[in-house]
């Protein structure tokens, strides 16, 4: 019996053995799934450093809970590609943080900032030719204002010498608060405190208003919701249209702070893809070489969900006022007979609009138009290439 007993024993841990054996076998090694797998585990190899360096591209984003954020994750879900480009975004400190991240910090290639940031730099004097250090990509998107306060206040001009928060004053929001609000003669009192923070303290009445800056819907702004506020419009002025766009807020965009069917005007700010002017024998600009035919190649890709819907006002030929574009963009574009908006075109409407070219009396009138004319045709454009979801039978 004992025998018996200790025959069935090793049978059948024999058995156990083999299935154990059989197990090990169908398991997947880590370092035998991928590529990029492999460049993980292989610690210590020169090879795989070289090879995860030279084709990484690293992307200044911006806060969290923004609009860039968003970007750089889209970004990074469509165009890595094993070895051959990894996009790596970085969450960021505001578009003036970024302008200096960009210029200064080692390895940032790409940065997502705001149009009129280079500009209050150096007219506030804190630097020089600035604009000659950067180049684009491709404009991105208008980044809409957002003035939340009391309801009692129905004017922009209502909050002079009022406390008003305009985020930290390493970020966007704060030059385009800065700009608007010079521009316009009004002197508030600023506060630079967190977004959130910001609104609770509103909440608390301890401050006025808060001012936002970012591409529809922003979640901030989404989220804020109190029956004692809503959204202050902000007047396309004369004085605001040299670096500005109009745009248009409705209850669809915001209902926790538009009434039901209404609307508030605003303006916005575009958002740039800027990069290092790299010379164009540098490893630097190779890499920017590479991340460019995979962005433009692949682009209708980001048009469609579960992407930003900001994707969709995004044309990639579309022009930006004493900006240089990318040499290698440029010569993409060209070589796809893809054009931005030209002089012509303008001219062209004009002549078919006698109504708003009788508006036009000055120079700066027409470079104003012309500026709007761009914006439109581009969003238009874009929205014509986004691929549109099949009908519902």
């Amino acid at each position: 019996m004992r025998h018996l007993f200790g025959m069935a024993l090793l049978a059948m841990t024999m058995a156990c053995s083999n299935t154990a054996a059989n197990a090990a076998e169908t398991e997947y090694d880590p370092a035998k799934v991928s590529d990029s797998l492999k460049a993980i585990f292989q610690f210590g190899s020169v090879a795989t450093k070289q090879a995860l360096n030279q084709n990484t591209v690293t992307l200044i984003s911006g806060t969290i809970g923004g609009t860039y954020v968003q970007f750089g994750a889209d970004l990074a879900s469509v165009l890595d590609d094993g070895n051959k480009l990894r996009v790596l975004p970085i969450v960021g400190r505001g578009s003036v943080q970024s302008v200096a991240d960009i210029l200064f910090l080692q390895g940032v290639d790409l940065g997502i900032v705001r149009a009129d940031t280079l500009d209050y730099l150096e007219k506030k004097g804190f630097a020089k030719d600035i604009k000659k250090q950067f180049t684009y990509v491709t404009k991105l998107y208008n980044e809409e204002m957002y003035v939340i306060s009391s309801k009692s206040v129905t004017n922009i001009s209502q909050l002079n010498g009022k406390k008003v928060s305009v985020d930290l004053p390493n970020g966007g929001t704060f030059v385009t608060a800065a700009i608007v609000f010079e521009r316009l003669g009004l002197k508030p009192n600023f506060l630079y405190i967190e977004q959130r923070i910001a609104m609770e303290k509103m909440r608390a009445g301890e401050i006025d208003a808060v001012i936002a800056v970012g591409g529809k819907p922003y979640k901030s702004v989404s989220a804020f919701s109190d029956d004692r506020f809503h959204l202050v419009p902000v007047e396309y002025s004369r004085p605001l249209q040299t670096d500005y766009l109009p745009a248009t807020l409705t209850s669809k965009d915001y209902p926790n702070l538009i009434a039901e069917g209404q609307k508030v005007d605003t303006i916005a700010v575009p958002a740039v893809l800027a990069a290092y002017n790299w010379a164009p024998n540098t490893d630097r600009y190779r890499k920017l070489s590479q991340f460019v035919d995979a962005f433009f190649t692949k682009f209708p890709t980001f048009q469609n969900p579960p992407f930003h819907p900001k994707w969709k006002e995004v044309s990639l030929s579309a022009p930006l006022p004493d900006w240089q574009r990318l040499p290698v963009a440029e010569q993409w574009l060209k070589s796809h007979n893809i054009e931005a908006v030209s002089r012509a075109k303008f001219d062209e409407f004009l002549k078919q609009s006698p109504a708003t070219a009788a508006s036009v009396k000055t120079d700066a009138d027409r470079e104003s138009l012309f500026k709007q004319f761009q914006a439109w045709e581009a969003e238009r454009g874009a929205r014509a290439q986004a691929p549109h979801p099949p009908a519902q039978r």
